[in-house]
């Protein structure tokens, strides 16, 4: 069990993650960011979820754009208007504390010991390094759900090189990516691979998650053929857990900030001198390309079944 600070822009992917999170981790706090939703919006929805699991934690308000782009607009085609399937009474506000002074002081208090799990656009954590560099050799380790390599033929969703959180805001991504954080990226090429039907959720026995879900099941049927949802951002959580289903490899990470490939995640694919080497300087990170799903699959439903 670590003490984590789960970064995210709480949509229904996320609010799984979450909920494993609350049974297997040590969480410190929840900093909110854009993505599924603008900012204030996912204040609301983790302090609501929260609610419903009865998780007691600070929710502190993050980063509401991107570092250099203009803002997109929200997927609110997967997740809902109000992120989480437009099916829950939202009765909260979105006052909340600064996520970024929380990542900050939080790093700085407990040196080494806080590992950031990162499940939406990284630019509260791109921020914090540039407000205060110090914390960087104090970070225990950054575990990510982004990019996508083409494993298994697994490339973007959002276009066809780039993952969702990568795209947000790739000038952030680029910065954490390639800068001395200790960062494991758990892309779509292990992601897509663990997929739970409609039926193993209403299984589950809870509630809120089959409700929140009903949307993106629909959404998935419709698009895809499938009732059911790839368990995206709750595998950050289960590489916490079980890192040995997991198959990796090392190598820095940059991504693409501008033209038609922006957003795309580009690892060093040789050690082959060339004369111009835009990995040199960077870090080598460990990149996560397959998966045992089957296993994964399992104790994530076994953690978070309830039974009567």
């Amino acid at each position: 069990m670590r003490k984590i600070i789960l970064d995210t822009d709480i949509g229904v992917d996320d609010a799984f993650a979450l909920a494993y999170a609350a049974k297997t981790q040590n969480i410190l706090g929840i900093t909110t960011v854009f993505g599924n939703v603008p900012v204030a919006q996912a204040v609301k929805n983790a302090k609501l979820f929260c609610r419903e699991i009865g998780l007691d934690v600070p929710i502190l308000r993050g980063c509401s754009r991107p570092l250099a782009l203009p803002l997109h607009a929200n997927a609110t085609d997967v997740h809902g208007s109000d992120g989480l399937g437009d099916v829950l009474d939202n009765p909260f506000d979105d006052r909340a504390g600064n996520a970024v002074d929380f990542i900050i002081e939080t790093v700085r208090a407990q040196p080494g010991e806080i590992t950031l799990v990162a499940i939406g656009p990284l630019t509260n954590l791109a921020c914090a390094m540039n407000q205060a560099p110090d914390i960087i050799p104090l970070v225990k380790e950054v575990i990510i759900m982004g990019g996508a390599f083409g494993t298994h033929g697994h490339a973007g969703n959002v276009t066809p090189h780039s993952e969702f959180n990568i795209w947000k805001d790739p000038h952030a991504a680029d910065q954490l990516l390639s800068s001395a954080l200790p960062v494991v990226i758990l892309p779509l090429d292990v992601t897509h691979e663990v997929q739970i039907s409609g039926e193993d959720i209403r299984e589950l026995n809870q509630p809120v998650l089959t409700a929140i879900s009903q949307g993106y099941l629909r959404y998935s049927l419709e698009k895809e053929g499938f009732e059911g949802m790839a368990l995206h951002d709750t595998l950050t959580i289960s590489w916490l857990n079980h890192p040995q289903w997991f198959t990796t490899v090392q190598s820095p990470v940059r991504v693409v900030t501008e033209g038609i490939t922006l957003g795309q995640t580009l690892r060093k694919l040789t050690p082959l001198a060339s004369r111009y080497d835009p990995f040199a300087h960077c870090r080598a990170q460990t990149l996560c390309l397959a998966v045992q799903a089957t296993q994964v699959k399992q104790a994530f439903l076994h953690s978070l079944r309830l039974v009567n």
